[in-house]
């Protein structure tokens, strides 16, 4: 008998809002964690392939940017998007203490908390962009504003 796969909180949620996806797998390795590492496994353009992002403001406190892996995050265009006037990354040993997910495997769904969710709006360029799905080694491909609506994000210029 076949062994069940054990689901992720990302896609048990995204599941039980019936919204449609595609899970990919793929093999990673501790010293590369990128997104050009993940489109290269997928054989995908990594301008499709977002990577979650967690920062903090000086007013609203922790906010999550969704990129395209083969861009940076602009700091400026993501405290002026989140009503803060200065904001900085979170200390990546912070980061499965506040969100639940660790480095590499971080995905917008399924935190702790929900947390003011930025989407880079370059997604909305496609049909489907791939996410994190909770765990290193697993991304769920699925509809931008689909994946928006499920963590209240907003889409906007933020690279």
């Amino acid at each position: 008998m076949a062994k069940k796969k054990a689901k992720t909180n990302a896609i048990r949620i995204v599941e039980q809002k019936k919204i449609s996806y595609i899970e990919h797998e793929y093999p990673w390795q501790e010293d590369d964690l990128s997104g050009k590492s993940v489109a290269e496994h997928l054989n995908a353009d990594p301008s499709r392939i977002f990577k979650t992002l967690v920062a903090v403001g000086n007013k609203t406190g922790p906010i999550v940017a969704v990129i395209p892996s083969n861009q940076e995050l602009d700091l400026k265009k993501i405290a002026k998007a989140s009503g803060n006037k200065k904001v900085e990354m979170l200390h990546v040993k912070e980061l499965e203490e506040l969100t639940g997910y660790i480095r590499g495997g971080c995905s917008p769904v399924g935190m702790k908390k929900l947390f003011p969710t930025f989407f880079d709006e370059s997604a909305l360029k496609y049909e489907t962009i791939t996410v994190s799905a909770g765990r290193r080694g697993l991304q769920i491909e699925l509809a931008p504003k689909e994946l928006a609506l499920l963590v209240n994000g907003q889409f906007t210029d933020i690279v």
